[in-house]
């Protein structure tokens, strides 16, 4: 017979059968908070913002004296829980870790920002030089489904219908929200060049650095300077991000300044107006192009940027009305820098086999690129291009992020400024020496130290919102 009374269920089920009926959450959950550097642990999650795959390192630091020898500072993880410390993985990607990507993105606004602005070792007269917001796109690699920009705009309203070759409908009498799952698929994919496709993205990188090149040729050419004499004049500093497209393809959002021949230190020849660097950039993206390795089963394709270009002059943030302002430029940037081909459909980690491409959870436009990327990969003729270990990244195989030397100053400067101030700037003393030896020694969370973890970045996601709020009422 069922036992009635709560005391008689208690002793029916005892401690072993009440554990097995736990979650294995749950169960991982008892562990953690029973173990004896729970709250140390706490406390190195929040030092870190809950970031969701820290690494754990084993090691210790000693700081000297360097004439006397004299131990100054000393720390050592075996005094921490497991004899180990936590750090952030600082993944940009908010697919992986959406805390340390924050930070990342943060980071990114002030690199930018700085380089239109001044500040953090960049000059303040930057301001007065040309400056332009540039968006440069990828050619058509077929018709694709697009979103409906306005109210009772179709897709691809043809009069006429007609169809392709492969008798599928060349046009779309649909209307497209951003949502709808079919926009950036191809009208007809037997139509649309997934080869060219591929190999634009494993040449984009290159294609771009020919790009600036030949802005730095047309823009000496309209200055009346030889291209040798360019950098006595001259310097072209850019900061650039690259975004994917609904339909798997980068596109280019960059800040291209004009400085004189010492950086951003010097201004640049008078007569090199912001309307002459404009020239430079539509005639460059206009002409710029390279050719792809020869090969048997693909040619030799000519790769060049696509027809639709953006150009725009940053103004200073006082022109509230403009919508291309300093800072506006700079959270732009910082929005896509912690973006992936995961935000577009695609995946994040990389493929080793052709099956992981049939198993991917992908549409199957992207599972199609994916699936040439890998076979054009194992042509010899094609080697130089890694195709294969980008596939995951439909080809691409350049960074989110990448500026020119002299644009503004470093992540690595940044992450210091802040390791410095969250240290209370107590850095190395001025005659002291550091000695350091650290491992790794694991990385990840458990189940219940991803919830925790989870918790403790929305909980400093609130107190941060919350702060934004009320410096907004407090400024009113």
């Amino acid at each position: 017979m069922y036992p009635i009374s709560a005391k008689a269920r208690r002793s029916v089920l005892n401690e072993a059968e009440r554990q097995r009926l736990l979650s294995f959450t749950e169960q991982d959950f008892i562990r953690l908070i029973q173990e004896s550097g729970f709250a140390r642990w706490l406390d190195q999650m929040e030092s870190i913002g809950g970031c969701a795959h820290p690494i754990y390192l084993s090691g210790h630091t000693t700081v000297r004296d360097a004439a006397s020898g004299e131990v100054l500072r000393h720390y050592d993880t075996r005094d921490e829980p497991g004899g180990r410390m936590a750090v952030r993985c600082r993944n940009r990607r908010e697919s992986r870790c959406q805390p340390c990507a924050r930070l990342h993105a943060g980071d990114t606004f002030h690199l930018v920002r700085s380089g239109l602005l001044g500040g953090k070792g960049t000059p303040k007269r930057v301001q007065t030089h040309p400056r332009l917001f540039v968006t440069l796109t990828a050619p058509s690699f077929g018709a694709v489904h697009r979103v409906s920009d306005h109210k009772g705009a179709y897709c691809r309203a043809r009069r006429d219908g007609g169809t392709c070759e492969h008798g599928r409908p060349i046009g779309c009498g649909r209307q497209h929200a951003d949502i709808d799952s079919v926009v950036g698929q191809p009208l007809c994919r037997d139509c649309y060049d997934y080869v060219g496709h591929a190999l634009w993205h494993a040449s984009a990188g290159g294609l771009w650095n020919r790009f600036c090149h030949t802005m730095r040729r047309h823009l000496a050419t309209a200055a009346g300077i030889t291209q040798t004499a360019f950098k006595k004049h001259l310097t072209l500093s850019f900061a650039k991000v690259a975004e994917y497209q609904k339909r798997g393809a980068i596109h280019f959002h960059a800040v291209v300044r004009l400085d004189g021949p010492e950086g951003p230190e010097t201004p640049p020849l008078a007569r090199v107006t912001a309307q002459l660097l404009e020239q430079a950039v539509r005639s460059a993206a206009d002409s710029v192009e390279m050719y792809t390795p020869y090969s048997p089963a693909t040619g030799e394709r000519v790769i060049r940027l696509g027809r639709q270009l953006d150009v725009h002059r940053i103004r200073s943030d006082a022109f509230t009305e403009s919508a291309v302002t300093d800072s506006a430029v700079a959270a732009y940037v910082a929005k896509y820098v912690s973006k992936s081909v995961g935000d577009a459909g695609g995946i994040d980690y990389r493929i080793t086999d052709p099956e992981s491409i049939r198993l991917a959870p992908v549409n199957g436009h992207l599972r199609g690129l994916m699936g040439v990327c890998w076979r054009l990969g194992g042509l010899p003729e094609l080697a130089s291009l890694n195709l294969r270990s980008w596939t995951h990244t439909l080809g691409y195989r350049g960074h989110a992020l990448t500026k020119s030397r002299r644009y503004s100053t470093t992540y690595g400067a940044l992450r210091a400024v802040r390791a410095e101030h969250r240290g209370g700037g107590t850095g190395v003393p001025e005659g002291a020496v550091t000695e350091s030896a650290w491992r790794y020694v694991g990385s990840g969370h458990t189940l219940a130290e991803a919830e925790v973890a989870a918790g403790i970045a929305l909980d400093l996601a609130n107190s941060r919102q919350l702060h934004v709020e009320a410096e907004g009422e407090r400024s009113q």
